[in-house]
This record gives C-alpha cells, structure tokens and sequence, in this order.
C-alpha cells in the first residue's frame, strides 16, 4: 500500500473538538529471553493493557525500513506523520533544543555522554554509571569554564543524567563529521573524522574538545571523559499544524524529546520526573489541545541497561497508568513505542513495534494482549509507523472525504 503524502492531509484535516493521546513507551519492543521464550511484554502483567487490546486496533509498526535499527529521532519523527527519511534530525540539535539553548541556523550541536574510562584510555562504562544531573550540572560547568577552543564560541550545557550538549558557533562548521562513541566498552573511543574532505576543521575542534575535557575531567569519577554524536545543525520541519490542523502539545521529562516535539511545532509542557507527574500534567492541560504526546522514558532504559526484569517492572508501572488515561475519555489513544531496545540485545534493534489504536470508532481484532506476537495478528498488519498519523486523525473524525 502506498504511503500517503503529507500534502493530502493538508488537505483532508480539519479542526475538531476530538482529542487524540499518543503515549511512545521508548524502547518498548523486546526480544524473546533465552530461558523462558518470553519477551519483556510477554513476561509483564498488563491486565489494563490487555483488557484494551480487546477493543483495540492492532499492528506492528516499522519504524524507518526493514533493517533499519532506528534513533528514537527517526522513530519518533515517524510516529508523528513524517517521513524519517525525507526529515532527519540530528541528535545534537535535538539536545540543544531540549535544554532551550538558542540555537542559530550555523551552529553545529553534539549530543555529549560522560563516560567512564581506564588508565589506558579504554571505555569502561559509556554513561559514566548514570550519573545524577546535579552532577552532570557541576561537570559541563566544569568544562565551559576550562575549555576554549580556537576560533569558535563554545557552549557546553548538561541535559539530563550523564548527558549533555556541546555548541560550536563559528564560520565554515559542519555536521558533516563522525561520532565519537564506538557504542561498545572496552575500547578506546574514536577519532572523529570529517564525512568530506573539506569538513575536517570541524573536526579537530571536535577531537580538541575531547582531549581538553579528559584533562579536566582527570580527577574527576567515574565521569572522566566525554563522547561526542550526533552532529546536526538545526533543521527546518513543517509543524503537526500546519499538516494536520492540530493544537498539540507534549509531555516529557527527557529534553531531546521536548526538543524533538518543539521541532514539530508541539507546544512543550513543563512536568515533573516521575511517570505519574506525566499524567498529572496531561489531566491539568486537558482542555487547552487536542493532540498528546506523552513519552514514557524508562523502558528504553532498562533495555540498555539489560535488564530484563526491570523492563518487565516498567511495562507494569505503565499498565497501572492506563486507567487514569482512559478516565479523560480520549477520542483516539494510541499506545506504541519509537523503537525496539531488547534486554538480550542491550541496544536498539531493528525490530518493528507493536502499536495499538482504541477509539469509538475502530473495529476490534480477535487480539486479547498487547506483545510482539499479539500485534502481529492485528488486522493493521505490518505497516510503516509514518501512516499511524492518519490512523488517528480518521478515528478522531478529523479527516474529511477524498475526493467526489
């Protein structure tokens, strides 16, 4: 079935009074465990989650292409209705816009980790231990007092955890350079190399920047040193209102998800950092939009982390949530996730997602639960995360009739 343009929906939306909840549980997909054949979805108990399934439209969502092991950008981008690949978002604008740093169309961001490293120079632990924000706030002042670098202004800001946001600013910079994280421990991180020729100015002012925090960071543990990814300069995408007439609004405690939502024209609302202050938010702001995203962080991060259990333990916190959301009487909830993170895996993967649609208006599938295997017997099918948008509107009544 072909993808349908966005330009068509520009067309077809209109403005209702419907409300759509789009709740992303990051990571969500998982992998079967080697001793039980069950995945973390399969192992929880999601009473509240099945119970939906029942009187829900099922499928299993490819996020980007078969293959294809997503960022949540692209996974998310997708989900929102746009074309993960006709609309890249690097990481590093991501961040910057996240933290509400005023970033300018020539400057070059890079998502930071702290990490952890021998006296060897190799990488022990590439999150530094999940080290607290308020250290990682003493740490990138750290380094924005210490550090200069020829030529450009620098701006280092903590995001969230061990992560922070590196902001060249200068003439000539490219994000046309490579990351610095090998994304494994155990070895030395990269050189960044420049993608073409002409770019290599930025970056040694990247590789400066890594050897000049190391030395700063010398005494400090386990967060002595840094990588650098994801190198973007900040892109231009045509709002979720502009596309589909929609007043929308996000919840997330993560800033390179508000910053992604703000990217799309999403109005970001302040929260607290627990799930239920996520709900909280979304039953103080109810009346104001029409369209919610709301992102539940923490299953991706047991995933990395591999840690099976805890993912289980998530996806129940999640379940209990689902009530609460269903007392505000949503038009469409969609429940899905912006990638697969398997525990077994400790990473994303490739791997579709399953996604679920309840409203007035769907025909329920034979489905009584909400895993992998489930999805993939729902009538939607195996389809492109990028057609969910549409799935919405429709069963939000806020599309009209094509053509005569």
């Amino acid at each position: 079935m072909a993808t349908i343009p966005t330009e068509l929906f520009q067309e077809l939306a209109h403005k209702t009074g419907s409300k759509i909840v789009l709740v992303v549980c990051d990571g969500l997909g998982g992998l079967p465990h080697p001793e039980t054949g069950k995945t973390e979805l399969e192992t929880a108990r999601t009473p509240n989650l099945d119970a939906l399934a029942g009187r829900s439209t099922l499928g299993y969502a490819e996020l980007v292409g078969l293959g294809i092991t997503p960022g949540s950008g692209p996974g998310h981008l997708a989900m929102f209705g746009y074309d993960p690949v006709r609309y890249q978002v690097g990481r590093g604008a991501l961040s910057a816009v996240g933290v509400n740093f005023p970033i300018r169309p020539d400057d070059v961001a890079a998502r930071m980790n702290f990490c952890t490293l021998d006296e060897n120079g190799l990488l022990v632990d590439r999150r530094a231990g999940r080290i607290p924000t308020e250290l990682c706030e003493r740490l990138t002042r750290k380094l924005q007092d210490q550090v200069t670098l020829p030529g450009v202004e620098l701006f280092v800001r903590p995001e969230m955890d061990y992560r922070g946001v590196v902001v060249l600013r200068g003439e000539g910079l490219s994000d046309r350079v490579s990351d610095s994280d090998p994304q494994v421990v155990g070895v030395a991180p990269l050189e960044i190399e420049p993608l073409v020729p002409e770019e290599e100015r930025t970056a040694e002012l990247a590789n400066a920047f890594i050897s000049r925090a190391r030395e700063v960071l010398a005494d400090e543990h386990p967060a002595n040193g840094v990588l650098l990814r994801g190198f973007a300069k900040p892109p231009h995408l045509p709002s979720v209102d502009e596309l589909y007439k929609l007043n929308a609004a996000a919840i997330a405690v993560y800033p390179m998800y508000r910053g992604l939502a703000s990217l799309a024209g999403m109005e970001v609302l302040p929260t607290g950092k627990t799930m239920q202050d996520e709900l909280a938010t979304l039953r103080e702001n109810w009346d104001r939009y029409d369209f919610f995203f709301v992102h539940f962080k923490y299953t991706d991060s047991a995933g990395e982390d591999g840690d099976f259990d805890r993912k289980v333990r998530v996806v129940e916190e999640i379940d209990g949530l689902i009530p609460r959301i269903l007392e505000l009487e949503p038009d469409v909830l969609a429940i899905t996730g912006d990638h697969s993170t398997p525990s077994i895996l400790k990473a994303h993967s490739w791997h579709p997602v399953p996604f679920l649609l309840y409203s007035k208006w769907c025909l329920p599938d034979e489905v009584d639960r909400f895993t992998e295997r489930a999805a993939r017997r729902g009538s939607l099918g195996h389809f492109h995360a990028s057609e969910a948008m549409g799935l919405m509107l429709a069963n939000a009544l806020k599309l009209l009739k094509y053509g005569a």
